[in-house]
Parts: structure tokens; C-alpha cells; sequence
């Protein structure tokens, strides 16, 4: 699925590409009120956020506001891979690792028991002058237009700037009793999906896991 997800944001990219970027006031406000929409969103959950939970908290700052990228390891769940590409992320300590395969995935990391567990990160080029996801509209509005393409319940959608990259991440619940989550940036030409993989029913004991993950995720070398 990772892969049509990124060919249809990919082609939405191009042919929004002659307005790209925009800084003009109107932009700035309307990501200020996707923003505010965002938390009310996510509401109680982010106040019962510990800082461990990389996405909630850092769903508090405004998209100009630097948020640190994760770098906990929650005690030995997650170590820190650096791709050779030129990227770099904490992922779950023990999952099978697999590279590459054509039309799904660049990188996928897969429970050892479960499979239905899994993180993918899979990427697609994009013009050179589209520098940032924000291209794809205000967040939630992406978020709902994903959550309605693929039949799936949005439970939040969220922004963040790491190290100069905006990221968009959402909270999705499928209609295959499956729960995602999936992040999308751009950088060095190209879109990036992470996305994150569990039953429904076991979304609340990998959650922390998960944030994490998606909050380590650095499509560049720093």
C-alpha cells in the first residue's frame, strides 16, 4: 500500500508545484489553524502525554518551533540504524530487516512473531524545487483526504520541524482492523512515507514504541 500512497502524493506534488511554498501571510494562518484544529484533534491524549511519546508533545509547538528528534531507546527497545543513504532512525531491537522490495518498500522492519507488526519506509522522487510536505496543503486536511481514499477513521493528524524538515504525521484506524501510523516529509528530492503497523487491538501497547520510531526518523545525516 506504501508505495501507491506515495505515487498519488508524488503526482499531487507535481501539479501543485507552480504555487509551491507560498510564505505569504494567508499560508502562515491557515497552518496555524490547521494547528489548532490538531490538538483539539488529539485532545486528551495529549495531556496525558509523558515526553516519551515523541508526536503528542510535539504537536504543542507552533511549525516554526524546533522540536528535538528522539533519541531515547526506551531501555534497549530501539537501536539507532544509519542508512548508508544517507538517513538515520531508531528501530525496534531483534525485528527481522529486510531491504528493498520493488513497488513496496525501501527498508522494512518486521516482528519476529507477529508480522502484522511492522515499520516501512519507502520514498519517491519529487521536483527539485519542492522543498517541504507542506505543499500538500494544511495537515489535516491531508489527513482527511488520506483517511477517506484509503476508508480509514482519522484519529489525528499533527505536524512538527526537526533539524529544519517539516513532517506530517497521522493516526489512522483501517477498516482491516489494522492501526497506522504514517508520517510524510520532503528532503534531498524526494518524499518520504514511515509508516507503523500493528492490530487494533494491540495500538495501545505499541504506541510509545511507535512515536518514537516515527519521531527519530531523519532523512538526512546531521
Amino acid at each position: 500500500m506504501a508505495r501507491p500512497l506515495l505515487c498519488f502524493l508524488a503526482a499531487f506534488v507535481s501539479a501543485s508545484a507552480v504555487t509551491a511554498f507560498s510564505t505569504n501571510d494567508n499560508a502562515a494562518v491557515s497552518r496555524r489553524e490547521s494547528f489548532s484544529k490538531t490538538v483539539s484533534l488529539y485532545g486528551g491524549v495529549i495531556a496525558g502525554s509523558s515526553v516519551l511519546v515523541g508526536a503528542p508533545a510535539s504537536s504543542l509547538a507552533v511549525v516554526t518551533d524546533e522540536t528535538p528528534k528522539v533519541t531515547t531507546r526506551m531501555g534497549g527497545l530501539l537501536e539507532k540504524y544509519q542508512d548508508s543513504r544517507g538517513w538515520t532512525i531508531l528501530a525496534p531491537s531483534g525485528w527481522n530487516k529486510f531491504d528493498g522490495e520493488v513497488g513496496a518498500y525501501d527498508v522494512k522492519w518486521q516482528d519476529l512473531v507477529d508480522p502484522t507488526d511492522n515499520i516501512k519506509l519507502t520514498s519517491t522522487p519529487v521536483k527539485s524545487t519542492t522543498t517541504s510536505v507542506d505543499i500538500l496543503g494544511p495537515v489535516e486536511d491531508v489527513g482527511v483526504s488520506l483517511a477517506n481514499k484509503r476508508n480509514a477513521k482519522l484519529v489525528a493528524a499533527l505536524e512538527r520541524q526537526t533539524d529544519g524538515v517539516l513532517f506530517y504525521t497521522f493516526d489512522f484506524a483501517l477498516d482491516d482492523d489494522t492501526h497506522q501510523l504514517l508520517q510524510l516529509c520532503v528532503n534531498k528530492g524526494k518524499i518520504w512515507s514511515l509508516d507503523a503497523n500493528t492490530k487494533e487491538k494491540k495500538f495501545a501497547k505499541r504506541k510509545e514504541l511507535y512515536y518514537n520510531i516515527l519521531g527519530s526518523f531523519m532523512p538526512k545525516l546531521s
